[in-house]
């Protein structure tokens, strides 16, 4: 799968496009686009529910990226 055209900033970005992607690669992207931090977790995991200004968070299982979202 090839990567989308990069975004001006962040905010630009849709964390959907995430989906489906292996997760090193995505992170790699990600980062490319200005997030800072990116966060990857396993499905289930418990986390706290502070907003985080421009961090990328996602849902991994079996380095595939099933779920994405801001904050």
């Amino acid at each position: 799968m090839g990567t989308q055209p990069t975004p001006r900033s962040p905010s630009d970005d849709t964390p959907d496009a995430y989906v489906g992607l292996d997760a090193g690669p995505a992170e790699r992207i990600a980062r490319e686009r200005g997030w800072s931090p990116v966060r990857s977790l396993p499905p289930g995991s418990i986390i706290t529910m502070e907003y985080m200004e421009g961090r990328l968070n996602f849902e991994v299982q079996d380095g595939t990226v099933l779920r994405c979202w801001k904050g």
